[in-house]
């Protein structure tokens, strides 16, 4: 494995352990759950995939709403 894999590998190693630890603390609740299957339902044509650009605008949402609701 060359130096440059090895970088990329710990940096890629770090995401998934900050992702894994912002998944556990998230509290995501039962109902919350079924609206997000039944929106992944939808998009993509009914195949229940979410295209990453669709993912990442619903999170832009998301965050509005949030901050919103705290204001």
């Amino acid at each position: 494995m060359s130096n440059h894999e090895t970088v990329t590998s710990h940096v890629l190693g770090m995401r998934i352990d900050s992702l894994k630890t912002r998944m556990q603390h998230a509290q995501i609740t039962e109902g919350e759950m079924k609206t997000f299957q039944k929106v992944a339902a939808v998009i993509e044509g009914g195949r229940g995939r979410i295209d990453g650009d669709d993912l990442i605008a619903a999170s832009f949402v998301t965050d509005t709403l949030t901050d919103a609701m705290s204001e």
